[in-house]
């Protein structure tokens, strides 16, 4: 048996246990994870990290310990078959993953797209088509909101190759989650990411989206007049598209994502509603953030540039970030620990990111 590689979350969140995962199995390596989101006040798994852990270990059939709520410590070991001398699988550098269709439920409002998030990687590996139904919470504090990953993240890592949908049943905010959606990926080819510019502005996509129960007091409609009105008029960005949505869920709650397309990709941002928070505050919020954006030059947003790193250490190539947070730190750190050779240029306002090696999994 290949010995696991110790891998220390003393000092990470829960996106480090599912980077960590998904690098497992695109590698074909054994991990062992120790201290896992050891620097929370409620260090071990949670629903959402061990719902993640339950998801990969059945697309692989992995062999798992530490599967249990407030786990500290993890061992997964992926079940893609070895060469006959002992190495990598026959068919791939990293193994062919099965496709199939699996259902997951949270069990709480943890993030639904976070755990969408951690799966598209895989589409570099798979065999067939993956259909992977999740129930829990859709728009949720500390994660991308559903629009988001589907107007945000999928546009864009499509540019790069990766087939992958986001169809929504249900939206679920907090406390309740209860939202469903199903993702959809289909075996892809990364394309090496080059995206260190950013192109000519192009237009303003505004999703903005109420629960049933804050209907009559036109929560959706107010988001957008508060974003519209705080974003920066001197960039003269064209609305051209606007997106009001009533949506069922089992808690009230809103959201508002304002999309910037420009000529070599799109940038997105978010904010969510909350209990005595007004609805025009809500699109204010969002709309600070993509004004931020607009005065720099990098072509992504600050979440998108944590959520390419995977990508990229597969694909390779090179992406201008607006900063280096804590985030883009520690998954490059993790990166490296597979083998990635990662470049971190410091600039005066952004940051380029290079990788001139990819990882197996993504050839």
């Amino acid at each position: 048996m290949t010995t696991p590689r110790e891998l220390d979350g003393s000092s990470a969140g829960g996106q480090f246990v599912r980077t960590a995962l998904a690098l497992s199995v695109l590698e074909n390596e054994p991990v062992r994870l120790e201290h896992v989101r050891g620097d929370r006040s409620t260090p071990g798994l949670r629903h959402q990290h061990l719902a993640v852990l339950e998801t990969m270990a059945a697309l692989c059939d992995a062999d798992v310990s530490g599967d249990e709520l407030g786990s500290e410590t993890i061992e997964f070991d992926p079940g893609l078959e070895p060469d006959d001398a002992g190495g990598r699988p026959a068919d791939g550098p990293g193994g062919r993953l099965e496709g199939g269709s699996y259902t997951v439920d949270i069990g709480t409002a943890g993030s639904t797209t976070l755990l969408c998030n951690a799966l598209l990687p895989l589409a570099t590996i798979l065999e067939s088509p993956l259909s992977v139904t999740v129930t829990g919470g859709t728009d949720v504090a500390w994660s991308p909101p559903l629009d988001y990953l589907r107007y945000v993240t999928l546009p864009l890592v499509r540019r790069f190759g990766v087939e992958a949908a986001c169809e929504v049943d249900r939206r679920g905010f907090y406390p309740d989650g209860g939202g469903t959606v199903t993702l959809r990926i289909a075996p892809s080819s990364l394309e090496p990411i080059e995206l260190t510019e950013r192109g000519p502005l192009e237009g303003l996509r505004l999703y903005t989206t109420e629960s049933e129960s804050l209907a009559d007091r036109d929560v959706a409609s107010r988001q957008a007049a508060g974003a519209l009105e705080r974003l920066d008029s001197a960039s003269d960005l064209e609305l051209t598209e606007r997106c009001e949505t009533t949506a069922a869920s089992p808690s009230p709650g809103s959201a508002l994502v304002l999309r910037v397309d420009h000529g070599t990709g799109v940038a997105g941002f978010a904010a969510l509603g909350e209990r005595g928070k007004p609805a025009e505050r809500v699109g204010e919020d969002a709309a600070d953030a993509a004004n931020r954006f607009l005065e720099g030059a990098a072509p992504v947003d600050r979440h998108m540039a944590d959520q390419l790193l995977g990508f990229l250490a597969l694909a390779g190539g090179q992406v201008r970030i607006p900063a280096v947070t804590d985030h883009v730190e520690t998954r490059c750190a993790l990166l490296e620990e597979f083998g990635a050779k990662i470049d971190l240029e410091r600039e005066v306002e952004t940051a380029v990111v290079s990788v001139a090696s990819p990882l197996d999994g993504g050839q």
